[in-house]
């Protein structure tokens, strides 16, 4: 990109947190062909992660982490992304939770120190599960069909099936939700890697993201302590489809996700640069940079990426240094995911173009790039759930204005 790698860097943490994912990118670039090839897991990446002391970042620091906030976070996720995609979205959902757990905590404090302590020492990794087969993404409002049954001891048994668990290849602890059969509620529980019952279905085969590792978890008869359940204000009713849009407290970490695209789609972006310049056919003087129609499609690549960036560090900043404004972010945070899958398709897809019928063959990193974008448009959130609130937030702030002339 045209701005020098450290423009968004503030002071000297963000600049040690850019070196180290820049450093860990190069060796996750060489090792992501033969990964998303087999559809394997990147575990050496997760280890030189671990290594590093990236999976502290989002740790508060009296737990011995990095206390960070949702800009570093975002910095270093999108420049991981350039090496990886897989590993920086398998990645970002574990320091997502803990982030918001972190500024925004809704679970028992022996839970969190326990967790935060895990991921501190030994980097622990943890993240949701809470995609089902019959609901889909629970975004879209839908009440789990894993259910949780509360025992004669006093504890849970749980049953169920669970899609879209990234990471599940190295996650500690699960946070699962169930339907609590009894309340007619749901609930959130923490379920430790190695309980009886618990397993990982690995049948995650994908057009992208291929090692994110995103596998179905399959809960049969698992029990859990009460003391797993880590949700005690249980809902009475299933979640709001609108509620991730319209915002809430920990709405700014969801930035975690177009920071990781950015960074897939500026290393398409630099691909096809070098490879414009690189590129002398004997039918030109010159390097194919240098032919007009190329020149358009490289300066229309650097053109989107830059207000998209400019977006997403804009509202990662704010949401760190003005708490007071956070309430009031939700849609802006739905939005930039919007705004940055638009600047992505259309940026690989020039990257595509530029490079011509080459960028379509396996010994070139484009065409992974071009399938890993892609699966942006399925995270959350949703694009016409995102529209519609956003509608509606407009709509509603129009009719307050009316009524105060």
């Amino acid at each position: 990109m045209v701005l020098p790698d450290d423009f968004y860097c503030r002071d000297d943490g963000d600049r040690d947190v850019l070196r180290t994912t820049a450093a860990l990118a190069r060796g996750f670039a060489e090792r992501a062909p033969a990964h998303d090839r087999d559809g394997s897991f990147p575990h050496e990446n997760v280890a030189e992660l671990r290594a590093a002391g990236y999976l502290r970042l989002t740790v508060p620091q009296a737990y011995g982490g990095g206390g960070a906030g949702v800009w570093r976070m975002v910095l270093g996720q999108e420049r991981l992304a350039r090496g990886d995609g897989s590993t920086a979205l398998a990645v970002g959902w574990h320091l997502y939770t803990i982030g918001k757990q972190a500024q925004c905590p809704t679970w028992p404090k022996e839970a969190l120190e326990r967790v935060f302590r895990d991921a501190a020492d030994s980097g622990a990794c943890i993240n949701a599960a809470v995609s089902e087969p019959q609901t889909g993404s629970p975004s879209r409002g839908g009440r789990p069909t894993t259910l949780a049954r509360r025992t004669d001891r006093g504890t849970w048994v749980i049953t169920g099936r669970k899609t879209f668990t990234t990471m599940a290849p190295e996650l500690a602890t699960f946070v699962v939700s169930a339907t609590a059969v009894d309340l007619e509620r749901t609930a959130s529980f923490l379920v430790a890697r190695g309980t009886p019952g618990l397993r990982v279905a690995e049948t995650w085969d994908s057009l992208g993201m291929r090692g994110s590792g995103s596998h179905d978890l399959v809960l049969d008869g698992v029990e859990v302590p009460d003391s797993a359940l880590v949700e005690p204000n249980l809902q009475q009713s299933a979640p709001d489809a609108g509620a991730e849009v319209r915002g809430g407290p920990s709405a700014g970490w969801n930035l975690h996700i177009p920071a990781v695209y950015l960074g897939i789609a500026r290393a398409a972006a630099d691909f096809a640069t070098c490879y414009a310049v690189q590129r002398r056919p004997n039918s030109l003087q010159g390097s194919i940079a240098e032919v007009p129609h190329i020149e358009q499609k490289l300066g229309e690549m650097q053109r989107l990426l830059l207000p998209a960036y400019n977006l997403l560090f804009t509202l990662a900043r704010r949401w760190d240094e003005d708490p007071p404004a956070r309430a009031a972010m939700g849609g802006a945070v739905s939005a930039c995911k919007l705004v940055v899958m638009d600047a992505v398709l259309a940026v690989v897809d020039l990257a595509m173009r530029i490079v011509g019928g080459a960028g379509l063959s396996r010994k070139l990193p484009l065409e992974r790039y071009y399938r890993d974008v892609r699966a942006g448009l399925h995270n959350p959130p949703m694009e016409d759930a995102a529209l519609a609130a956003l509608a509606r937030q407009a709509v509603k702030q129009m009719e307050a204005e009316l009524v105060a002339r």
